[in-house]
């Protein structure tokens, strides 16, 4: 695996092969025809930026709070996570959202979308 660059996100884990990803279907995509097309500029903000990478990709219930707690200040929390539902990113912690907490409310979204609309009088 190829070392992390200094213009690549610091909290995509160096430790952790990101380079590919599957979309909804079940297609392997890789991460950099994935994360094009969506700004990124906040990561630099965010408070994610000086933690170590592993913070944030936690293998226990315990480590995913610690990463969760230092996501509940963030200003970037919004648009991470939102970068995280976009990209169907499937390991770590992003914008205070555990890999389940993001099924859910993929979940969530994909019913309210199919959701008959409701009919005013």
């Amino acid at each position: 695996m190829e070392k992390t660059s200094a213009s690549q996100p610091q909290f995509l884990g160096a430790d952790q092969d990101f380079s590919r990803s599957s979309d909804p279907d079940g297609n392997q995509t890789a991460y950099s025809d994935v994360f094009t097309g969506m700004e990124s500029n906040w990561m630099a903000e965010g408070n994610c930026n000086d933690q170590p990478p592993g913070v944030f990709f936690p293998s226990d219930g315990v480590g995913v709070e610690v990463a969760k707690k230092i996501c509940a200040t963030c200003p970037c929390k919004d648009v991470c996570l939102e970068y995280a539902l976009a990209n169907r990113i499937d390991h770590g912690v992003w914008g205070g959202t555990s890999e389940r907490q993001r099924r859910r409310i993929l979940k969530a979204r994909r019913a309210a979308a199919h959701a008959p609309a409701a009919v005013t009088a």
